[in-house]
């Protein structure tokens, strides 16, 4: 008798990005998509009903956070297995994804082959991470996590840290915005309250941390 194909839910705003994930899965002899959502409340939909063992979530989706995303699935939806698929820095999101849920964090730029590699991973059980953020894991263990000398940006909510890396690129407020998928007023509210949580005093100083911040990221 044949073994049933694992089912896959597809999570991501970009149509290519959910096009091109199809493809790529529906050329494995053990896999298949049986669905995909551009936002948090479709998915959550579509995932209840379908019952897939994998779901891959991007963070930043149609008016809601894929992190949020994660979490709910865990409560409703415990045997479903999350990998995050982004653009977005695993040195800044990988941690929190994982603490909210995942099992898995792989970033786009990576081959179609380790993506695939992820998702049989995560199949049998086993979390999956690039090696180089594995070593980063193991050192943070080994030595423990080191004391911050005051506020700092990882410490802030997960969409607080989308807007200042967005921010530290260069972005203007309407970017931001179009982005995220929220509204100016939103974004300025999110300033507003980093300015706050980091004792900034202006807006310029604020942008100016964020560019310094960002600088440091690309640094490393």
């Amino acid at each position: 008798m044949t073994k049933p194909k694992a089912k896959i839910f597809l999570v991501d705003d970009h149509p290519l990005v959910r096009e091109w994930l199809t493809n790529l899965i529906h050329q494995q002899p053990d896999l298949a998509v049986c669905g995909e959502a551009e936002n948090a409340p479709e998915a959550l939909q579509a995932i209840a009903r379908l019952k897939p063992e994998i779901a891959i979530v991007d963070i930043s989706l149609h008016g809601s956070s894929g992190i949020e995303l994660i979490k709910d699935l865990k409560t409703i939806r415990p045997p479903v297995a999350v990998i995050v698929l982004s653009m977005h820095d695993e040195n800044l999101y990988a941690e929190r994804a994982l603490r909210a849920g995942a099992r898995g964090y792989i970033m786009k730029r990576e081959t179609a082959k380790n993506v695939i590699a992820a998702i049989r991973s995560v199949l049998e059980g086993n979390l999956y991470l690039s090696k180089r953020l594995m070593a980063v894991f193991a050192e943070k263990f080994v030595e423990g996590s080191a004391a911050t000398a005051g506020p700092s940006i990882e410490q802030r909510s997960n969409r607080e840290l989308e807007v200042f890396q967005l921010l530290g690129q260069g972005c203007e407020t309407r970017q931001i915005a179009e982005s995220l998928h929220v509204s100016m007023k939103t974004v300025q509210a999110f300033c507003a309250r980093i300015k706050e949580k980091l004792k900034l005093a202006s807006a310029t100083e604020l942008l100016r941390e964020a560019i310094r911040w960002h600088e440091n990221q690309q640094a490393k």
